[in-house]
């Protein structure tokens, strides 16, 4: 997994290109804020067909602590959900960028991408530059 591939949001979710899918990405949140958010034990995601805007809210996630909104760092239509996380929620603090993923998404506006920080800029936002 090379974090170069991907761009990340100021609300700390990140986009992924789907290698060989042109226009679909995956979203997933980052590892810092599944760190603040502490042990996940809920995750609510959008059905396969909903569509967003970049900014809607799309979700939420629940952890031990708190409840937070998930916003939708691109446009797009959902073309697929990771389902393991209705069983397996905790699996997005052990694996934020691999098997923790939220949704696969088919682009509305591909532009949008280039609004996102690289992972650079990202660590930077953090504080782990």
């Amino acid at each position: 997994m090379n974090l170069a591939d991907f761009r990340f949001s100021k609300e700390h979710e990140w986009v992924k290109p789907v290698d060989g899918a042109d226009g679909d990405v995956v979203i997933g949140i980052t590892e810092y804020a599944a760190g603040e958010l502490g042990d996940i034990v809920f995750v609510e995601l959008p059905d396969v067909g909903a569509e967003f805007k970049a900014g809607d809210t799309i979700g939420t996630i629940e952890a031990v602590k708190t409840v937070a909104d998930l916003f939708a760092p691109v446009s797009g239509t959902v073309a697929d959900v990771n389902k393991r996380l209705e069983d397996e929620p905790d699996v997005i603090n052990s694996s934020p960028y691999e098997d923790g993923w939220f949704i696969r998404v088919t682009l509305s506006d591909p532009s949008e991408m280039e609004g996102l920080m690289s992972y650079d800029a990202y660590q930077e936002m953090i504080g782990e530059a």
